[in-house]
């Protein structure tokens, strides 16, 4: 993601066994997790589940399970996603952790890259234990956890420093789930580190954003910031933390919650605007992977979130995904408050900046909606396999965008 001001920054077994939780996401779905109706027109309610599921985030014990015997059997799409991993350096057992006391995003000192170098190198060697069952890549992924809860106390830096609480934040916590059980892997100290360094800041910007104009930051400051908030109260039980991050993703003020991050709706077409599609295809597509995360993490909980408020979601992603395969789609002029004063500024035409560009997302929302759920996504599916197959953090540039999703959806996610 850029620096250069806050606001430019940037039918199956599955099915079955979660019921009625699987409906389209409206009603039915809202009173089945205990909420009430009132959940879908502002109030908020009830929606942690009454004892947690674990593994329960990116990847419940079905994927997992999955993955391990079709890459045991050697089938295709899998195997070529578990070569992609294998082919990546940050999974291989030798990875040496350099865990900081202090992280800095933003401003003078950053040293962020250590810290989102060692977690894609966490979740990769975890992936590799939990497929091929290999000892050395669970110790590896086990000793970078360790390493960090006994070290990292501060996360800061300028206004992004919201941004690695965010990011690093679920995806720190989504390898601790991975982790959990395993032999010498301190939880109870990594939930401390996840409770005191991470959610504060997660929690801080929700509430304030940063003391800026509500509509000031772009959807992926708060999906981000949603995501820790959500995977931390996973991790921990808490399902406090869990109810505020899904009543944030149905009401919240922020440009993160559905309606405002998906702001216009195209229903004859099939099609609905996401909030920075008038700024870049390269955020516009990460705000795919932030969403799509979101709506995994709550899946696996047993709650159904892509497909709420009329799988409003799914039509944005197939919106993205038509555009940046080339064709044309309709746009509504956007307009937005920015800075402490809300100064007005507008979005009249959709951008092509980034267009077409590369990012890990798209696996995850072609199994869900077109295998999972059945549904015609004819331009989620295109950019799946135009992609495909996906890999991770340090297949995708040096840079931070190239780890601002997990990956390695073509492994984790084929079905």
């Amino acid at each position: 993601m850029s620096r250069t001001s806050p606001h430019q920054h940037l039918p199956s077994t599955e099915l079955s066994r979660r019921g009625l939780l699987r409906t389209a996401g409206g009603l039915t779905a809202a009173l089945a997790v205990g909420a009430s109706a009132t959940a879908l027109t502002g109030s908020t309610a009830a929606a942690a589940p009454a004892t947690f599921t674990h593994p329960g985030m990116l990847h419940a014990y079905g994927e997992l399970n999955r993955a391990k015997v079709r890459v045991a059997a050697g089938n295709e799409p899998w195997l070529s996603g578990w070569n992609r991993l294998t082919a990546n350096s940050h999974s291989a057992a030798t990875w040496t952790a350099r865990p900081q006391a202090t992280i800095i995003r933003g401003g003078t000192g950053e040293n962020y890259g250590i810290l989102y170098n060692d977690i894609h190198a966490a979740y990769q060697n975890a992936l590799r234990w939990r497929i091929a069952g290999t000892t050395a890549h669970g110790d590896k992924a086990r000793d970078i956890l360790n390493a960090w809860s006994a070290t990292l106390t501060t996360v800061t830096g300028n206004a992004d420093r919201f941004l690695a609480a965010g990011i690093y934040g679920y995806q720190f916590a989504n390898v601790a789930e991975l982790m959990r059980g395993y032999s010498g892997f301190d939880l109870d100290r990594f939930k401390t580190m996840m409770l005191n360094v991470f959610y504060p800041l997660n929690n801080q910007f929700l509430n304030n954003h940063n003391d800026a104009c509500i509509t000031n930051y772009w959807a992926n400051w708060d999906l981000c910031n949603m995501n820790s908030v959500l995977a931390i109260g996973i991790l921990c039980d808490d399902a406090a933390k869990y109810d505020q991050a899904v009543n944030y993703f149905k009401n919240g003020a922020g440009n993160g919650s559905i309606n405002h991050a998906v702001p216009f709706v195209y229903d004859s077409q099939g099609l609905a605007q996401w909030q920075e599609s008038g700024r870049d295809q390269g955020h516009t597509m990460m705000g795919m992977g932030q969403m799509g995360a979101f709506c995994e993490m709550a899946w696996s909980q047993g709650e159904d979130l892509y497909g709420y408020g009329d799988n409003r979601f799914m039509k944005a992603a197939q919106y993205v995904a038509k555009y940046n395969l080339g064709q044309d789609v309709p746009f509504t002029t956007y307009t937005w408050g920015t800075g402490q004063n809300c100064a007005q500024q507008s979005h009249t035409v959709i951008s092509a900046a980034s267009r077409g560009q590369a990012r890990p997302v798209w696996d995850l929302l072609h199994y869900h909606y077109a295998r999972r759920r059945g549904l015609s996504v004819p331009y989620i599916t295109a950019m799946a396999e135009s992609v495909r197959p996906e890999g991770g953090g340090g297949d995708y540039g040096a840079n931070s965008g190239g780890f601002d999703q997990l990956g390695f959806g073509t492994l984790m996610y084929a079905k």
